[in-house]
């Protein structure tokens, strides 16, 4: 009988296999699943985002050289526990942080750096566009900052030929192919739900607002194709495969899926692709994704609306802002430890800090905090001033402090789910977690679960995060009975019996937050100040 490491061997060596490469906001992840779809290996890079000019944005080596990191540690990771080199593998899905702006010319040639979510630049694109379809265009989507740079009068935008995202820029340069899967193509521009492409009507409407301008592209033309979850997208061409294997060892030919962003990922990888099913992913930034039973009665510019990697209505609630701020803040403190000569492991202090926002007063003890690193949306705010506020009475103690962090991070979002619950009656029987904010046990579900006022869990499977979702998404394209739903998949062939941990929202978390919320509310005139009269 062979033992469970000879069996993996032989499943690596035969190709039996899906990986997934997810590229977030602070770390590229590689991830080596089998075909049971649990983690067999896997490899990571951290990468950061840099402020050029006003404009977040990461180089296209940098991309590379994180992506060829990632994948050369999934294959040590593989190498140390199996002994087996990989040379081929069955399945490859890549995806990325959603959004953002990414033109080439006819050559391929990339004509200004990479515009990435983070940027709040386009508001006078979105607030018009928005009025245009009556249907809402955030500023992070790639039309709203195609038609900024056209209002900008950017001398690129007449010589654009392809314009995508940076989950469709890896994909093309993998395959060949230039397209998106439907849920990143959602944001990008509307998706009509009865065709499942590009919405007819507001192609021809930006048609005829952009006409005076002759250039000679339409948007349908420069515009990336759509793929359904399952539906082919293309193989690594030996150029592709080059480019992910530095050593130079993986075989052209692997099949990919469609490609994806880091909210279809989450939806996948907590089996949340059905209505009435959430999740939220709180990291650098924190979104929450509901699956909708039906269309909402009206547009609003705080709500996302896209779709699931099958196509189906989703409510996007998305801060740009979440963990950033108090990272930075427990930064500081390992710096006094350190200075007091004391060596504390980094996950012993987060765990100890954040622990310590379990035991302060319900509403944080009148301390008021905005981490706006970047600009938010939500609240109206293109730039972001990182503040801690006070008043002379707040009770300023550790544990009020790390509360009121983590009731901060979680500030917009509220004020955009509350749209959601109050004026469009939407339910969920619970919430699924995942993202750095739910390391700590309990802490962040507490928190989150206060926030919504809605049970929230989290899987098995949490930390594995969006390099997951897609590796399961790649496995969905190869494994798939025909006929078979996405829902279906995930349900009976990889969460069958998988464990949660629920928290309850608890009363006195949730006075206490709304008690916060209160003051935050009114506390936006100071972030306002800070904003106008600070660099």
């Amino acid at each position: 009988m062979l033992s469970k490491k000879t069996d993996v061997r032989n499943i690596i060596e035969r190709g039996d296999t899906a990986v997934g490469i997810e590229l977030g906001s602070t770390r590229i992840k590689a991830v080596l699943v089998g075909p049971d779809h649990q983690p067999l290996a896997s490899g990571s890079h951290d990468w950061e985002n840099s402020n050029i000019d006003g404009i977040w944005t990461y180089g296209l080596d940098e991309i590379w050289s994180g992506i060829q990191a990632s994948y050369a540690n999934m294959v040590r990771d593989a190498e140390t526990r199996y002994g087996v080199v990989i040379e081929q593998i069955g399945t490859i899905g890549v995806s990325a942080m959603m959004h953002g702006y990414l033109a080439f010319d006819k050559a391929g040639e990339l004509l200004t750096p990479f515009r990435t979510w983070r940027n709040n630049t386009t508001g006078p694109a979105s607030e018009a566009l928005t009025g245009l379809f009556g249907f809402p265009i955030p500023q992070r989507w790639t039309v709203a900052h195609l038609y900024q740079a056209i209002l900008n009068g950017e001398e690129h935008v007449s010589r654009i030929a392809h314009l995508t995202t940076l989950a469709g820029y890896v994909h093309w340069k993998l395959t060949g192919e230039q397209l998106l899967g439907i849920g990143e193509a959602s944001g990008v521009f509307p998706i009509d739900q009865d065709t499942m492409q590009y919405n007819r009507g507001m192609l021809d409407q930006f048609a005829s607002l952009i006409a005076s301008y002759g250039y000679d592209w339409t948007l349908e033309e420069i515009l990336p194709g759509i793929r359904m979850a399952g539906e082919p997208a293309g193989n690594l061409t030996p150029d592709g495969a080059r480019l992910l294997d530095g050593a130079g060892r993986l075989r052209a030919g692997i099949s990919l899926c469609p490609p994806e962003g880091d909210a279809g990922t989450g939806m996948v990888a907590t089996n949340s692709v059905s209505p009435r099913t959430g999740n939220v992913s709180a990291g650098t930034s924190v979104f929450a994704m509901i699956v909708l039973e039906k269309a909402l009665s009206r547009a609003y510019p705080e709500i996302d609306l896209v779709t699931t990697p099958a196509g189906r209505l989703v409510a996007m609630v998305h801060s740009n802002n979440c963990t950033s701020d108090y990272d930075a803040w427990i930064g500081l403190f390992a710096e006094a430890l350190q200075a007091l000569g004391l060596e504390v492991p980094k996950g012993r202090l987060y765990d100890t800090l954040l622990e310590k926002a379990l035991e302060g007063d319900p509403d944080g003890g009148g301390l008021l905090s905005y981490g706006y690193v970047s600009g938010e949306h939500i609240t109206h705010f293109e730039e972001g001033r990182p503040l801690f506020v006070r008043g002379a009475g707040s009770r300023l103690t550790l544990a009020n402090f790390m509360r009121t962090q983590l009731f901060a991070s979680l500030g917009a979002l509220r004020t955009g789910l509350e749209i959601l619950f109050e004026r469009e009656s939407v339910r969920l029987d619970e919430i699924l977690g995942h993202g750095g904010f739910f390391k700590t046990r309990e802490v962040g579900q507490r928190v989150m679960a206060a926030a919504t006022r809605v049970p929230v869990s989290v899987m098995e499977t949490a930390g594995e995060g969006g390099a997951w979702g897609i590796a399961l998404l790649a496995s969905y394209r190869m494994r798939k009975a025909e006929g078979e739903s996405l829902q279906d998949f995930l349900s009976h062939k990889v969460f069958a019996g998988q464990q949660s941990i629920r928290v309850e929202p608890d009363p006195r978390d949730m006075s206490g937050f709304d008690t916060f919320m209160q003051r935050y509310t009114r506390g936006l005139a100071i972030e306002r100040a800070a904003v106008d009269h600070s660099d």
